[in-house]
């Protein structure tokens, strides 16, 4: 009898039987693990509780309590919902079926038009194929058996995806359940009855492979959780999310629109603009302090410019070209090249580095209607970009300085946020060296600043690694914004230098980076954040002046020159209304602080306060009130 040794996780080492299964092999290891048991990844790879073990090497046992477990979960519930699209609308056809955050999707070709009534129907059939409990198999067939399958069922989206495989695969994986097969690489549950707490949330249109030359098709998407209470949990946060949706919000407030004359071009109202500015002059202020120039770069270059940055090449579907005197050019949808001319402009010496140049540079991107969003998803944003050509012996010290900016920037707002590094793509310039080497001082300065950080390989940009910054809001979404990416390319492919300590040129480093992100999509994060209800420092209107009667408004105006001199912001409701109405008005409006003015307070000279959230705060006077109210401005407090 052959044995084969299993090292894992915790260094023991587990002989078992070859041929052992990874489900088997759990249940040697321990009953409870093997109850809790999704699948194994062995040699990192993660595979089906049925996969046997014919060699030796690491086994982990993922439980329903990891990440990777709740995955698999997920994907194959995406099965059990694609199984009950095909019961009750058998013409329908099969794309894709991926797990995303928080939840699946499945993408379907058929004549019938989904509505919220059919995802009922649908959950309904998934309950019948998880209490039939069916057996989930892999097969692997070659690819001239698995074109043979699908031709027979006429799978035209499944053929294309088999068409695109590397010639490489000699073999193709299809998993199986009761009547219903796909093509799909697993791992999966060992069986339908395992997917507890499960629901789908909505319907929209997606193009087969996200390109709008393809066909227009129909996107189940669903969430599914071991437990119920996950679920629940989970449900509710939608709730939440959808009572703080910052399109509605801005809309309450009179924050912004996007009109049917410009889709993904935001107006910024009034009000909006006072958000906007306060968030540009605190990420003035805060660049000035840490040794930043602000430049300006043009909106429209050259588009040779963009082919020698390699943006043209990269990014061209999402880019905008125009035509001026018989020549092409872009609008851009970086800042990055307007920089590189800004260091280009004159000799500089390595006692002038590191220079660190600020921009608020508007970009234009083209994204595809289907996924414009309010703020969060715009064709016109600025983004908070700033770049810093340094020396090879700065680098570090640059980096850990922009975290330093990020994390104080993030601890204003009161968002924690987790860090991801990312590493080499597909399609990346340059050599593996200059890669390793960009890379290493980004891990370098992440662990010198002890922060924890997840590793994404192949997610870098196309001209170097980068560090992601992804905050995290009330409602426990993450959202990335901050990020830092580290350029040896584009110094190259402009040749850029710098005179050295001896006398000779030498290729500065440079460092893109953003703290917001877009502002726009920032501004929406928090509106969301806070639910239109904004820190003090930050409101729009910071204080209602309601006086009660008509007697009282000329009090009103002496207040609110005391307000002036402070630059504090105010509105004075003087509308022939009850008190009640004006109060609930401004809370509606989500102004910080009220100031209620009658008989008593014009006679005694002191001001009533209500604060939106903790209601009558008591009569004060104007001074104190004044003073608390400008030094919770002025440290930027949170409610």
């Amino acid at each position: 009898m052959k044995l084969i040794k299993l090292t894992l996780p915790n260094g023991d080492i587990k002989e078992v039987t070859y041929g052992t299964t990874i489900g088997e092999a759990a249940v040697s290891i321990g009953s409870r693990l093997a109850k809790e048991a999704v699948c194994g990844r062995f040699n990192g790879e993660l595979k089906d509780l049925s996969w046997q073990l014919i060699h030796a090497g690491d086994l982990e046992i993922v439980t329903t309590d990891s990440p990777d477990g709740v995955e698999v979960m997920r994907h194959t519930a995406a099965h059990i919902m694609a199984q009950a699209v095909l019961r009750l609308w058998p013409e329908a056809k099969l794309a894709i079926g991926p797990t995303i955050q928080d939840g699946f999707y499945y993408d379907f070709d058929m004549d019938h038009s989904l509505s919220s009534d059919d995802l009922e129907k649908i959950e309904a059939e998934m309950a019948k194929i998880i209490a039939e409990d069916y057996q989930v198999t892999r097969e692997e067939l070659d690819p001239g058996e698995a074109r043979r399958l699908f031709e027979s069922h006429e799978d035209i989206y499944k053929l294309e995806l088999i068409e695109g495989l590397d010639e490489q695969d000699k073999t193709i994986s299809i998993y199986r359940q009761g009547e219903f097969f796909d093509l799909c690489r697993g791992p999966h549950l060992p069986s339908t009855g395992k997917v507890n707490a499960y629901k789908l949330l909505s319907v929209a249109g997606a193009y087969w492979r996200g390109d709008s030359r393809n066909k227009m098709l129909q996107r189940v998407y669903g969430t599914a959780f071991f437990k119920k209470s996950q679920l629940e949990q989970y449900l509710h946060r939608l709730e939440e999310a959808a009572k703080r949706d910052h399109r509605k919000i801005g809309r309450e407030l009179d924050l912004f629109s996007i009109s049917e004359e410009g889709p993904g071009f935001p107006f910024f109202h009034p009000k909006g603009m006072v958000l906007r500015n306060l968030l540009e002059d605190f990420w003035r202020e805060e660049h000035t302090r840490r040794g930043y120039s602000e430049v300006k770069t043009p909106i429209m270059l050259r588009e040779e410019l963009w082919h020698r940055s390699g943006h043209r090449d990269h990014y061209h579907d999402n880019m905008y070209f125009s035509e001026i005197d018989n020549q092409r050019y872009a609008i851009k949808p970086m800042n990055c090249p307007g920089g590189i001319l800004m260091y280009q402009r004159k000799i500089h010496s390595y006692r002038d580095l590191p220079i660190r140049m600020g921009e608020l540079g508007l970009v234009h991107r083209h994204e595809l209607s289907g996924t414009l969003h309010g703020l969060m998803r715009v064709r016109s944003f600025t983004q908070d970009d700033a770049h810093i050509f340094m020396r090879p012996d700065q680098i570090e010290a640059e980096i850990i300085g922009v975290i330093d900016l990020i994390d104080y920037v993030y601890k204003i707002f009161g968002f924690p946020y987790h860090v991801e590094l990312s590493t080499k793509p597909e399609n990346a310039m340059g050599d593996d060296a200059i890669w390793e080497a960009a890379t290493d001082a980004l891990r370098k300065a992440l662990e010198n600043k002890g922060l924890d950080y997840k590793v994404n390989e192949g997610d870098g940009a196309f001209y170097g690694p980068k560090i992601d910054f992804h905050l995290q809001d009330c409602v426990g979404r993450t959202w990335q914004c901050g990020t830092i990416q580290l350029d040896f390319m584009l110094p190259e492919r402009f040749d850029l230098s710098y005179v050295g300590e001896d006398g000779q040129k030498h290729r500065p480093v440079m460092l893109h980076r953003v703290v917001f992100g877009a502002l726009e999509r920032f501004i929406a994060i928090l509106t969301e954040h806070f639910a239109g209800a904004f820190p003090t420092w930050m409101a729009p209107v910071q204080v209602m002046l309601i006086p009660v009667a008509e007697d009282h408004v000329a009090y009103a105006h002496k207040i609110a020159a005391r307000l002036d001199e402070l630059r504090i912001r105010y509105e004075i409701d003087d509308r022939n209304e009850k008190i009640g109405r004006k109060i609930r008005e401004a809370q509606l409006q989500q102004v910080p602080y009220m100031l209620v003015l009658g008989n008593n307070e014009v006679n005694e000279g002191n001001i009533s306060v209500r604060h939106r959230r903790q209601g009558d705060l008591g009569k004060f006077e104007p001074d104190q009130f004044i003073q608390q109210i400008n030094a919770e401005i002025k440290e930027k407090q949170l409610d």
